[in-house]
């Protein structure tokens, strides 16, 4: 008989909870997110024999209590989906503070079985844990496991089975928090249940739990169904609040983690831990960061990192980004060859092959990118940047937790704005989060990536990493100079302090590695292959209608017609056919294609797109933008890829005599309207100027306001126009 059921992956961050829940699921899992919040959801599916197992993987959360909104969802969760099983990942390393959400899942009532993993690792450090005796003092089963090489986890998930096979009502397993806070539970229980106050959803111990921890979400939702119960439990906390203050200095909710940390604390010491070696010894990893953390060398080291990873990206990527230009180079040839003239043929060369292809052409850059940060992050290395940038960041009124979300939108290169402001709501002060989720746009992010390759590619063709280098650091000056400044102003306030677990340093493992490079490159892809290719044909058609006037198109008809009046056949006596030199045919050809160039152009401006860029180049020209580059960067506002898809249209469909099968970064190396003062402007306004829209939108949900996303859009295009003029109008003088 197949049975079915839903269990759910728990665990801290960085205990290598998503590594087992990638290990069990494969390519069998999709990712959304949580209904009405932007919490990334991820599910799965495990076979084990007839039994399928439907998997959830939480987020990563050090508690239950409702500090952040992965704490909240992950509770959410547990306690209206009900899943049969919670598997609760634990470094084994860190056995006693990993066990502290344990604990909260026995108060929670839900059945749990403990996958205790990174084995090796305890065991190098000289950690010996007896996981039979820890199951026996916990009462749950516990299994250990190397999630990354898969060793454990087959019987870790029949452990899972034969639990779930009990189908077992949650049993709350209570933790005694002394005599002060275990009556005043009592009493909190016993009002709860005469009155049912909440009991549909919560376990009535649990909810008076959560008074007197203080978690405003519960009380929230206990204010809405009943404010008198509520007023009268939360009295009643306050007494005892008050009680512990003046006897022992403390609190309900401190007292509570006190007792939490002395119950796992009293299970370890019977006997399931074992040290090898000396507490004190430092390991491996401790004595790599005494260099790599070193408040003078660590920087300097980070820096050298980074301009590593931009020089590895650049010198190998060449060759592939050569080899795929060439490929749609060929694309567009064929096409301008075999197809007959008409709007079909504009449509296939100018608004998909030049359009999609100036964006694939970087997925080699992308690529190789994304490895080179995968290797940073799964050997444990970003942890450490953001821990030594916390010093930095305190001068600019944030804190180390706000490090994450820069790197996730791209702070290194090629990450996305949309986890990266979605990553703020870990931060526990509110004014921190705004001004990081309305600063963090400005790093270089994946969809700026290509853009910038581009320029730098043609314009600072000699010192291409070096740029990448400084257009790296130079965003990171610039969302923290901006974030002081908001800090300063709107969203002033104290920086809130930040402690941060530092996991070991590890091996990435050739799996992990590609498969981290793939989904993201795969991604980029897909989002070429698929809304960047329907906005640019969307724009091709802009950039195509309505078309010349009728008026316009005779004109270049008469300028054609004195050509060919000026090269007439000639009738040659010997062989009676028409006949012309080599010569004149040339320039009787070179003078047919300017004057098709120039009707393409004209056509160009008389369309609906070239009109907009046009009305647009009478401010924009300050900065050293011309129409053409007016359409291109509207179009971005949608998604910054399309920058490089509408400036390959835009230049196909109004070149100037120039092949129209030559690649977008010939075209402007060719173009004496583009220089190297011109790119930098160009570069810095897109670096800075209104976030996609996508990412607008995730600013709007992440800050409750639509104020917030239009003020995003204002304030960055505004600051990046200025600099973008300031850029131009000062290197005109001098170049």
């Amino acid at each position: 008989m197949n049975v079915e059921f839903k269990i759910a992956l728990a665990g801290n961050p960085n205990s290598g909870k998503t590594t087992l829940f990638n290990a069990l699921t494969g390519s069998r899992q999709h990712v959304g997110n949580y209904p009405g919040v932007t919490v990334e959801k991820k599910e799965g599916v495990y076979r084990l024999d007839k039994t399928k197992i439907d998997i959830v993987d939480l987020p990563g959360t050090y508690s239950l209590t409702a500090y952040s909104e992965e704490e909240v969802v992950a509770r959410d969760f547990l306690v209206f989906e009900k899943p049969r099983i919670i598997v609760n990942i634990i470094d084994a390393a860190n056995l006693e503070r990993n066990l502290y959400l344990t604990t909260q899942f026995f108060e929670l009532g839900i059945p749990v079985v403990i996958a205790l993993n990174m084995i090796d690792a305890a065991r190098d450090r000289g950690i010996e844990i007896n996981d039979e005796r820890l199951s026996e003092y916990l009462g749950v089963p516990v299994v250990p496991i190397i999630a990354r090489t898969g060793y454990g986890t087959k019987r870790l998930m029949e452990e899972t089975v034969r639990l779930a096979a009990k189908q077992e009502e949650w049993k709350s397993k209570p933790i005694s928090y002394g005599e002060d806070i275990d009556s005043t539970l009592l009493d909190l229980k016993e009002k709860i249940l005469h009155t049912h106050f909440l009991t549909e959803s919560y376990p009535p111990r649990w909810v008076a739990l959560k008074y007197l921890e203080n978690d405003q979400q519960i009380i929230e939702k206990g204010r809405k169904e009943n404010p008198d119960i509520s007023a009268e439990l939360e009295q009643r906390v306050e007494v005892v609040s008050r009680h512990l203050h003046e006897t022992m200095a403390t609190y309900p909710e401190a007292m509570v983690a006190d007792h939490r940390y002395g119950y796992i604390k009293g299970i370890l010491q019977k006997g399931i831990i074992s040290h090898k070696y000396d507490k004190d010894r430092l390991y491996t990893s401790d004595r790599i960061d005494k260099v790599l953390t070193n408040r003078f060398l660590g920087p300097l080291i980070m820096c050298l990192v980074l301009f590593g990873l931009y020089t590895f990206t650049f010198n190998y990527s060449e060759l592939p980004v050569s080899l795929l230009e060439g490929l749609f180079d060929q694309l567009s040839r064929i096409a301008n060859q075999t197809l007959p003239e008409g709007y079909l043929k504009s449509l296939i060369i100018s608004g998909m092959i030049d359009g999609v292809g100036g964006v694939l052409g970087f997925v080699p850059l992308i690529m190789f990118m994304f490895f080179g940060i995968a290797i940073l992050e799964d050997s444990g290395y970003l942890a450490r940047v953001a821990f030594m940038l916390d010093r930095i960041f305190r001068i600019f009124g944030l804190n180390g937790s706000s490090v994450m979300a820069y790197i996730l939108s791209g702070g290194i290169a090629g990450g996305c704005a949309v986890p990266g402001v979605m990553a703020t709501r870990t931060l526990r002060s509110p004014k921190e989060r705004m001004a990081t989720l309305l600063t963090a746009p400005f790093m270089n992010c994946g969809a700026k990536l290509p853009v910038i390759a581009l320029f730098i590619g043609v314009f600072f063709r000699d010192h291409k990493a070096q740029y990448m280098f400084f257009f790296t650091i130079l965003s990171w000056f610039v969302a923290l100079t901006l974030a002081k400044l908001l800090r300063s102003t709107v969203l002033s306030g104290e920086s809130t302090p930040f402690v941060l677990e530092l996991p070991p340093y590890r091996f990435p493992t050739l799996k992990g590695l590609v498969i981290h490079t793939w989904e993201k490159t795969w991604q980029y892809i897909k989002k070429a292959g698929t809304v960047i290719l329907g906005i640019s044909i969307l724009i091709w058609a802009m950039m195509t209608y309505p078309g010349l006037p009728a008026a316009e198109k005779e004109k270049f008809d008469l300028q054609r017609q004195k050509v060919e009046a000026a090269y007439p056949l000639q009738t040659s006596v010997e062989d009676t056919t028409n006949t012309i030199s080599i010569e004149k045919a040339a320039e009787k050809n070179r003078q047919l294609a300017v004057i098709n160039g120039a009707e393409s152009k004209t056509a160009l401006r008389y369309s609906l797109a070239g009109r907009v860029g046009t009305a647009l180049e009478h401010i924009s020209s300050f900065a050293g933008f011309d129409w053409r580059t007016n359409i291109a960067l509207i179009g971005g506002v949608a998604a910054k890829e399309v920058i490089l898809s509408t400036l390959g249209t835009a230049y196909s469909l109004g070149s100037e005599g120039q092949e129209k099968d030559s690649s977008l970064a010939e075209t402007l190396a060719a173009d004496p309207n583009w220089n190297p003062v011109k790119a930098m402007s160009v570069l810095l306004f897109i670096s800075y100027y209104a976030p996609c829209f996508v990412t607008v939108i995730c600013i709007s949900r992440e800050a409750g306001s639509w104020k917030w996303g239009a003020f995003s859009i204002v304030f960055n295009t505004v600051f990046a126009f200025f600099l973008a003029v300031l850029v131009y109008q000062l290197g005109s003088l001098v170049y």
